[in-house]
């Protein structure tokens, strides 16, 4: 993707804005929108402008500096500030990078909360800065420690998007196969569709393709015969939720690929930074699953794909079990499931 930075803020004027791809648009249009305040900020991550769980944590850091610009003349700024807050973070329930993001904020705000307004809102505005350009760095170390694990010449499947476009930069999983390709330009990836959003059909192959990376878009439900016919020999995706026993949320049909990998004895990775594990939460049972618009199923293209009256149930992600997943590759290496702890040891 050019090293072009998928999320960042823009200094201009006073204080400035932030700058983001409208992915909703893509394959076919690509376009930048600046958002000035803290509920456009709150809509984009809602109906997903901006999306992927590290690229949603930037989106917050970002919403907090544009929710201070906004209160800067209100006499009980920091509470007022700390409401802001709570309302950013209710926009997306599962990724936990959010939720991370929002408390960097929060901590900059206490350490610096006796400063003038204006002092606290440059604080703020550096440290969004700061965790921008720390993404891209982190990324490209996991997609370094993921490379290693890639057999010459695989055929690596991947579903939704994990890459620049779910990031600041680079990618999760998809920095994984970035960073294969640069050695093993032999590889060749299988793109997911993913359904109801086609992730992986509209992000995924459009990275690929501008990045010169060979890509195979298949159907969500194809996973298998391609498996069994042998020319699927590494599975790696993103996630948006780790739980401390390496139980892992990521868009629905993860799961499922996750199970047909196993019974193949193909290694499935999680790919994800250390933000999007919550060590305060035990098993996958306590990650909270966001239940999506019916319609995104229902309606292709303005279009009706099922009768009136069809009832339908629409989760955005689902959890795989710790048993099914290989390894969790962080930017301190890979680990297995139930060594997560020793990154925050």
């Amino acid at each position: 993707m050019n090293n072009e930075k998928t999320i960042e803020w823009v200094k201009e004027g006073k204080y400035g804005y932030s700058l983001t791809i409208d992915q909703t648009l893509i394959p076919n249009e690509y376009k930048k929108i600046k958002i000035k305040d803290s509920t456009s900020m709150y809509n984009a991550i809602k109906t997903m402008i901006v999306r992927g769980a590290p690229a949603i944590g930037i989106a917050g850091a970002h919403g907090v500096c544009l929710a201070a610009i906004e209160l800067k003349n209100e006499s009980n700024f920091i509470e007022k500030l700390y409401e802001k807050i709570e309302y950013l973070n209710s926009s997306r329930p599962t990724a936990v990078n959010l939720s991370w993001a929002l408390k960097a904020q929060k901590i900059v705000i206490e350490k610096y909360k006796d400063l003038s307004v204006d002092e606290i809102i440059n604080k703020l505005i550096e440290n969004a800065i700061r965790l921008e350009n720390e993404d891209i760095e982190i990324n490209k170390k996991i997609g370094d420690f993921g490379a290693v694990l890639v057999p010459k010449g695989a055929g690596i499947l991947t579903h939704c998007n994990a890459g620049a476009l779910a990031t600041v930069g680079y990618g999760t999983a998809l920095g994984v196969i970035r960073s294969v390709y640069k050695k093993d330009p032999t590889i060749m990836v299988y793109a997911d569709e993913t359904r109801p959003r086609q992730q992986g059909a509209r992000l995924t192959t459009y990275e690929l393709v501008r990045d010169g990376i060979p890509v195979t878009l298949i159907t969500d439900g194809m996973c298998s015969y391609f498996m069994k016919k042998g020319m699927i020999q590494f599975v790696v995706t993103g996630a948006d939720r780790i739980a401390s026993n390496g139980d892992t949320a990521n868009k629905i049909g993860t799961s499922t690929i996750a199970i047909a990998a196993n019974y193949y004895n193909i290694p499935f990775y999680i790919a994800a930074p250390k933000s999007t594990i919550d060590m305060s939460i035990k098993s996958g049972e306590d990650i909270v699953i966001e239940l999506r618009d019916e319609n995104e199923v229902k309606i292709i293209n303005d279009k009706p794909i099922c009768s009136e009256g069809v009832k339908v149930i629409n989760p955005s992600f689902d959890v795989t079990d710790n048993k099914l997943i290989k390894g969790i590759i962080t930017e301190y290496g890979v680990f297995k499931p139930n060594e997560l702890h020793k990154i925050f040891s």
